[in-house]
């Protein structure tokens, strides 16, 4: 009877343990989204792109369920993403709303950012509010600059963006980044939380505008090193979303 038992242990626990690769492996090459799920309930979808998507037609990409983009455009105090002129231009040929990101640096001063994100984004009738894109890299993350220097350019940059575009900029973070510079303060930006787990929750219990659920999307149209794209919703209903369009997008007016 032990025998017995033990060989089906054995065979269960073998069972288990197949069904753990196979669905790793669906969830790694983007076939099964682990927030696909609680991301089909909002009705507005979006992307972020840059370099690493190579080439883009822009005709095919937007064709798909989606209604706006964020383009990556700056990092740091000079660098330019190789790919942003002609994808911006191309995006603003679509029905998508589009946008442009900058890739925050802790090692540069927040009026040297601004001017690098100033000095390549020529603004457009229309165009989505600027995006800081505030999370980490290198050995960032495992030691985190402090939060009271990162406030000084943080904000630095935040208020040479408004008073460029005339447009308040939004924040990009991952729940981490968040919790460590932005939690209890910057109530008057709109954030864009990244959380490709699950359904995110902003410490301070912060309401997040726009949410990055899956860095394993696959969709047609570009021909870059990385096959996935980034895919975000809009908090809000298609109504919403037209609303803050409206009220949020560059104007000359």
């Amino acid at each position: 009877m032990k025998k017995k038992l033990f060989k089906i242990s054995i065979i269960l626990i073998s069972i288990i343990f197949v069904f753990c690769v196979i669905f790793f492996v669906l969830v790694w090459n983007g076939i099964v989204l682990l927030n696909g799920y609680s991301a089909d309930k909002y009705d507005i979808h979006g992307i972020d792109v840059s370099s690493y998507q190579g080439e883009i037609d822009w005709n095919v990409l937007s064709s798909q369920d989606i209604s706006f983009v964020f383009i990556k455009a700056t990092e740091g105090s000079s660098f330019v993403d190789k790919c942003f002129s002609y994808n911006f231009e191309e995006a603003k040929k679509t029905s998508l709303s589009v946008g442009a990101y900058h890739f925050f640096s802790y090692d540069s001063t927040g009026e040297k950012q601004a001017e690098n994100f100033i000095n390549t984004v020529v603004p457009f009738e229309g165009m989505l509010p600027p995006v800081i894109d505030l999370e980490f890299y290198g050995d960032k993350e495992k030691n985190p600059p402090d939060r009271s220097q990162v406030e000084i350019e943080l904000k630095t940059m935040l208020n040479l963006l408004e008073e460029h575009y005339g447009q308040r900029p939004i924040i990009y973070a991952t729940e981490k980044s968040y919790e460590l510079y932005l939690s209890n303060d910057y109530e008057e930006y709109d954030i864009w939380i990244r959380n490709v787990i699950s359904l995110p929750k902003l410490s301070d219990n912060t309401s997040w505008k726009f949410w990055q659920y899956t860095n394993r999307g696959r969709l047609d149209g570009y021909n870059g090193k990385e096959k996935y794209i980034d895919i975000n919703v809009f908090n809000g209903s298609y109504k919403e979303f037209i609303a803050y369009i409206e009220e949020n997008s560059y104007s000359t007016k």
